[in-house]
C-alpha cells in the first residue's frame, strides 16, 4: 500500500509538470503535449483520492480520541459506519493499484461468441451482451455496441462492445474466457436442463498514434453485405454491413449494426485496430497470449466461471472460488466482486 512519501512524490510530480507546460513552446508537439497533460490529470485524480482518504481516517482518529477522553460511547454507531466505509474505499484503492499494466486505463473492446448448445448457446451468448452493457451503465461508463450477429432462432452468434471509462480494459480482463450457464431451457421442447457456453474476448482500444503505424488503407479490403436481425431475416435492402480484411495478417472483422455503411466501417476498423494492436503485442512478447489469454474451446472444462440456474442457484469463479448465490443479480451487471476478487488473486 501507499505511503505518504508516495503521494508527496507525485505532488512534486504534477508541480513539475505544471511548470513544464508553462515553457513556451510546450504545445508544438500537440500529441506530446496532450499525452502529457493526460499523464497529469490521472495523477491529480490519484493524488485527490489519497489526500481525501487521509483526510477521513485522521477525521476518524479524532472521534476516536474525542470518544475516549469524553468517555462518550454514543459515537459507537457512527464510528462502525466510518471504519466500514474506510475499508470499503481501502478495498478499491488496493483493486485500483493492481491496474498498473501498459493498457489497464484504456477503453475495452469486449467480444462474446456463442459456444457450444446450439441456440441455447446463441441466447446465452445475449445474456452475457446485456450483462456487461448494465455493468457499463451501473458504472456510469459511456458504451457502443459496434457489432451484433444473430442467432437463427434466437440469440447471437456474436456480439462486440465497446466500453469507455478508465481502467475498462484493466477490470474486464478479469473476464476473458469460458462463461458456462446450466439451466432449464426454454427452448427445449420437454424443458429439459442444458449446459450452455460462451467465450469472452477483451481487448484494450487502440491509440490513434498506434493505429497510424500498424495500419495501412491499402492492406485492407472492404466487403459490403446486408445486415441480418433475429431469426436471420434481412432487415435491410441496402448492403450497409461492413467486413473488413487486413491482408497482410488475415485478421477479418464485420460490423452491421448501424444503418450507415461508413458508421459500420468506422466501428469495424476500430475493431480491426484492436486486434492488430493484440497481435504486435504477443510477437514482442514471449508469453503467449498476455493480453488476450489462451484462446480455448468454449465447450465443458474449459469455464473460468459457472452461472447455474437449476437445480439450484449459484454463480462460482473457479479460479478464485468467489461465489454468489443472487444469479439474477449478477445478470443483471453486479460483477464487480467476481472482477475485483481475480485481480487481487494475481497478486497474491
Amino acid at each position: 500500500m501507499w505511503s505518504v512519501f508516495d503521494v508527496t512524490k507525485k505532488e512534486q510530480e504534477i508541480l513539475r509538470i505544471e511548470q513544464e507546460a508553462g515553457v513556451a513552446g510546450f504545445w508544438d508537439d500537440y500529441q506530446n503535449a496532450q499525452n502529457i497533460m493526460q499523464e497529469l490529470g490521472k495523477l491529480k485524480e490519484t493524488v485527490s483520492v489519497w489526500r481525501g482518504f487521509q483526510r477521513d481516517v485522521e477525521a476518524t482518529l479524532d472521534l476516536v480520541i474525542l470518544s475516549i477522553e469524553e468517555h462518550d460511547n454514543s459515537f459507537e454507531i457512527q464510528l462502525e459506519d466510518d471504519v466500514s466505509r474506510l475499508n470499503r474505499l481501502m478495498a478499491h484503492q488496493e483493486v485500483l493499484l493492481t491496474l498498473s499494466g501498459e493498457y489497464d486505463d484504456r477503453p475495452a473492446i469486449l467480444t462474446i461468441y456463442a459456444g457450444a448448445g446450439g441456440t441455447d448457446s446463441q441466447d446465452w451468448a445475449e445474456m452475457l451482451f446485456r450483462m456487461y452493457a448494465r455493468w457499463a451503465e451501473d458504472d456510469k461508463r459511456p458504451s457502443q455496441i459496434m457489432d451484433l450477429s444473430y442467432g437463427d432462432e434466437a440469440g447471437v452468434r456474436g456480439a462486440t462492445i465497446e466500453i469507455g471509462g478508465r481502467y475498462s480494459y484493466g477490470y474486464l480482463s478479469a473476464e476473458m474466457g469460458v462463461h458456462r450457464l446450466v439451466r432449464l431451457s426454454p427452448y427445449d421442447p420437454n424443458h429439459l436442463r442444458h449446459t450452455s457456453f460462451a467465450q469472452v474476448e477483451v481487448l484494450p482500444a487502440a491509440l490513434d498514434e498506434e493505429v497510424n503505424i500498424s495500419v495501412r488503407q491499402e492492406d485492407i479490403k472492404m466487403d459490403t453485405f446486408r445486415s441480418s436481425g433475429p431469426g436471420g431475416q434481412n432487415v435491410q435492402k441496402v448492403a450497409s454491413a461492413v467486413r473488413l480484411t487486413h491482408v497482410p495478417t488475415g485478421i477479418v472483422v464485420s460490423c452491421q449494426t448501424e444503418r450507415s455503411q461508413h458508421q459500420n466501417r468506422e466501428y469495424a476498423m476500430r475493431i480491426l485496430n484492436a486486434r492488430i494492436l493484440d497481435l504486435e503485442n504477443k510477437k514482442r512478447s514471449e508469453e503467449r497470449s498476455k493480453l488476450l489469454g489462451d484462446r480455448v474451446s468454449a465447450e465443458w472444462g474449459n469455464q473460468i466461471r459457472s452461472y447455474v440456474l437449476h437445480p439450484y442457484k449459484s454463480v462460482k469463479d473457479h479460479r478464485t472460488n468467489h461465489q454468489s448465490t443472487n444469479p439474477e443479480a449478477v445478470l443483471d451487471g453486479r460483477i464487480d466482486g467476481f472482477m475485483e476478487a481475480y485481480l487481487m488473486s494475481k497478486v497474491g
